[in-house]
């Protein structure tokens, strides 16, 4: 079974698992509008079954909405080891340090 990262996600927290907000875009100004809504800072990262995703370009920080949309720009339609990516969520991920916690995500290749 390949799950997307936001998969897993959603999977975890109706098991009750703590895991940070996120949400799932399409276009640049679908991400723009989480953006907005996560107050600005967030991961914009690619959706596909395949690691190396930050190394390829599909994983930046954004500090604003407009940079959200345009790293949503950059990403939506690039190719990551063969696939093309349709989605952001990496989800857009609201960024966040939080001491004490610690988060793990498996990645089955």
């Amino acid at each position: 079974m390949n799950l997307h990262e936001y998969q897993a996600r959603d999977i975890l927290r109706r098991q009750g698992i703590p895991v940070p907000p996120g949400e799932v875009a399409t276009t640049p100004a679908e991400a723009r509008a989480i953006a907005e809504r996560f107050g600005g800072k967030v991961v914009v990262k690619a959706q596909v079954h395949a690691g190396g995703r930050g190394k390829a370009g599909g994983v930046k920080l954004a500090k604003t909405a407009d940079e959200a949309e345009a790293h949503a720009k950059s990403i939506l339609g690039m190719t990551i080891k063969g696939l093309t990516v349709h989605k952001v969520h990496g989800l857009i991920q609201k960024v966040s340090l939080q001491l004490g916690r610690l988060y793990v995500l498996f990645y089955h290749m």
